[in-house]
């Protein structure tokens, strides 16, 4: 199998990524912080050694303010539903995901919260932060964007809505789900407030485990309540983080993957992942422009998603054609409604091929002898 599916999830795993998760099982495998013996203590060790690698990757203020959560989607729905009041208004792109439109939608219906989209394909940088300004009223609270589209390489300049959203006195909350691992990230530098991102995606880990990176002046409500490990005594979750917002116990064996991913990340480099995954698209790009009924969105943002379409037929079909030629890839609107109506995708969505570090330039070649055949 060739595999063009890295958007959904990283295939496949650094060897070390699958040790860890062995050594895990079979070597430390307590609760951390539920116990004094020395699993449990192993176990911490290892949870709080991966907030470590994942402050200093990011640029955040401390180990502390990494809360470790199911993945990016449940991260998101801590961030918005413990964040947002009655009748808040918050501004997003049009290339979110609906991990971020469905919550927003929901706390419509309970809280009365609105949002408004302000649009981003073929803005310049100015143009997009004007859209940004022109929709900021009088109860908007927040910018809430993703750094990186999972349905093309379109990303989003956070330094710069970063600075805006200090201007005007709002927070900043971005999706890095499809960036985080892949592109270089400083929450302090770009003014982030809040970051979610998936630990099984370019961080290179398994599934089972994301996290939300928050700024020490952001106090959110909780979503979970339950045992912390810490003032057991009391009947409310303790104030202090990451304990406040981490109910029960951790996905340990994911959150050690995790750790190995970053490592593993640092000694290939983000700088070489970026490169290698330009290259792969580019040269993607020029086999299938020379197939005449196939068209690419997006063609002038190279990264690592590339997504197409072939005139007359159903992606799902292309997609599932593609499979049986032994190439994985994924076809349909990308969980991203809002981002497929943005780059004007038919009805039923299109194919996304994703690269992933592991990539090579034959897969490229197979692809296109494939969509040729």
């Amino acid at each position: 199998m060739i595999y063009l599916d890295n958007a959904a999830t990283t295939y496949p795993k650094p060897p070390a990524v699958i040790e860890a998760v062995r050594r895990h099982v079979a070597e430390y495998g307590g609760n951390p912080g539920r116990g004094a013996h020395r699993l449990s203590l192993r176990a911490a060790e290892a949870v709080y050694a991966c907030r470590e690698s994942l402050s200093a990757l990011l640029g955040l203020h401390a180990p502390e303010g990494i809360v470790f959560t199911e993945n990016t989607t449940y991260a998101l729905n801590m961030l918005l539903k413990g964040f947002l009041k009655e009748s808040d208004h918050v501004l997003i792109s049009e290339l979110e995901h609906n991990a971020v439109y469905r919550p927003l939608w929901r706390l419509g219906e309970s809280r009365g919260v609105t949002f408004s989209v302000f649009p981003v394909v073929g803005k310049s940088i100015p143009q997009l932060l004007q859209g940004i300004e022109d929709r900021i009223g009088p109860r908007t609270v927040a910018v809430i964007t993703t750094h990186a589209s999972n349905i093309c390489s379109v990303t989003l300049p956070l330094r710069e809505i970063g600075a805006l959203c200090r201007r005007r006195g709002l927070r900043f909350f971005v999706d890095a789900a499809q960036s985080a691992g892949r592109l270089p990230i400083d929450m302090r530098a770009m003014g982030i407030d809040a970051l979610a991102a998936p630990g099984h995606k370019s961080l290179l880990g398994i599934q089972g485990c994301g996290f939300l990176a928050l700024s020490p002046t952001l106090q959110l409500d909780t979503l979970l309540e339950g045992g912390s490990g810490v003032h057991s005594r009391l009947p409310t979750m303790p104030v202090e983080l990451p304990e406040r917002l981490e109910a029960g116990t951790l996905p340990v064996p994911a959150i050690a993957a995790l750790a190995a991913g970053v490592s593993f990340l640092r000694e290939l480099g983000q700088a070489e992942i970026e490169r290698r995954e330009k290259a792969l698209f580019l040269a993607t790009k020029e086999r299938l422009s020379a197939l005449p009924d196939v068209v690419i969105h997006q063609p002038e943002e190279a990264g690592a998603v590339l997504l197409f379409h072939r005139k007359g037929e159903d992606a799902t079909a292309v997609a599932a054609a593609l499979d049986r030629a032994g190439i994985a890839v994924r076809a349909g609107l990308h969980c991203a409604p809002l981002a497929h109506k943005a780059l004007g995708t038919p009805e039923e969505g299109a194919v996304r091929v994703s690269f992933g570090p592991f990539n090579t330039l034959s897969d490229a070649d197979a692809l296109w002898q494939a969509l040729k055949a």
